[in-house]
């Protein structure tokens, strides 16, 4: 009885510590649109328009034109990329496709999703959606896994006919994230998440020490968003406190088991040595 009264408690005590985990396997709050929100886009990977997830950015362009955002995820995110695009009323068929890449700029591939779409004459508009693999907290330097960062997103036509190119179009753009816990954890980490200009910054803030350094060299730095709580903010997982738990379950199962084999011990009777 007393075994399990100290298995019920220390299961109870670890259950306590574990719940904070849990949330990790739950969806990211996702902050409400306050009209801060960008309304534009750029035309090339070093013009992209930076966006933090849960904000719908829109941007107005022509058909044919490429249309660039950037946002940040980090490690043990998965990220969904959805667009809608607004085609003008009278329209040929339209083939649209959006398209993410890494800090490396390399092109990530969706795990599912509508990445592209075709449009009918007439239709009104179309939605896209890709949600990329789990962002790594590491990787092999020869792995194309996706890893923390700022990522890019391109939406663009393909094919377009003639009559179509330079039609208005209107397009929105939405970033949500999902957080997996401890089952995308790895046993390592970047020195720095994959922004522009973070080499920069880096060089710079080595020269500083040293007493060589110029504070004007920090303009060079491309990117100025990051996750909410900063970068690699997530160390804390579920694998941890499981980790804990089935360290804890060891030791009480090599506890019991002993107690159950030992036996009764010496007689009362028998007197010691005999």
């Amino acid at each position: 009885m007393r075994i399990t009264r100290v298995l019920s408690t220390t299961l109870l005590a670890f259950g306590l510590a574990a719940a904070p985990a849990a949330a990790d396997s739950t969806p990211s709050a996702s902050p409400s649109d306050d009209g801060s929100a960008p309304t534009t886009a750029g035309t090339s990977f070093r013009t992209a328009t930076e966006v933090a997830q849960g904000q719908t950015a829109t941007a107005s362009g022509s058909a044919g034109d490429y249309l660039y955002w950037s946002f940040p995820a980090d490690a043990g995110q998965r990220p969904t990329v959805t667009a809608k695009v607004k085609l003008p009323e009278e329209h040929a068929g339209q083939t649209w496709q959006v398209d993410v890449y890494d800090g490396l700029r390399r092109r990530q591939a969706c795990q599912y999703g509508a990445q592209t779409r075709t449009a009918a004459s007439g239709t009104a508009s179309l939605e896209l959606a890709c949600v990329l693999r789990t962002v790594r907290a590491w990787s092999e330097p020869w792995a194309d896994d996706p890893l923390p960062g700022t990522y890019y997103v391109r939406l663009t036509a393909l094919g377009l006919k003639t009559a179509d190119l330079g039609l208005p179009v209107g397009a929105e753009l939405r970033v949500d994230s999902k957080d997996m816990g401890g089952a995308a954890a790895v046993d390592g980490s970047l020195a720095e998440p994959l922004v522009p200009g973070i080499a920069v910054k880096s060089s710079a803030e080595d020269e500083g020490e040293d007493g060589d350094g110029d504070d004007s060299s920090a303009s060079a730095v491309l990117s100025s968003i990051e996750p909410d709580d900063g970068w690699s903010s997530g160390w804390w997982t579920d694998r941890w406190a499981w980790t804990g738990i089935g360290g804890v379950l060891a030791a009480l199962a090599g506890i019991g088991g002993y107690a159950l084999t030992r036996g009764p011990g010496r007689p009362r009777q028998v007197p010691p040595g005999a």
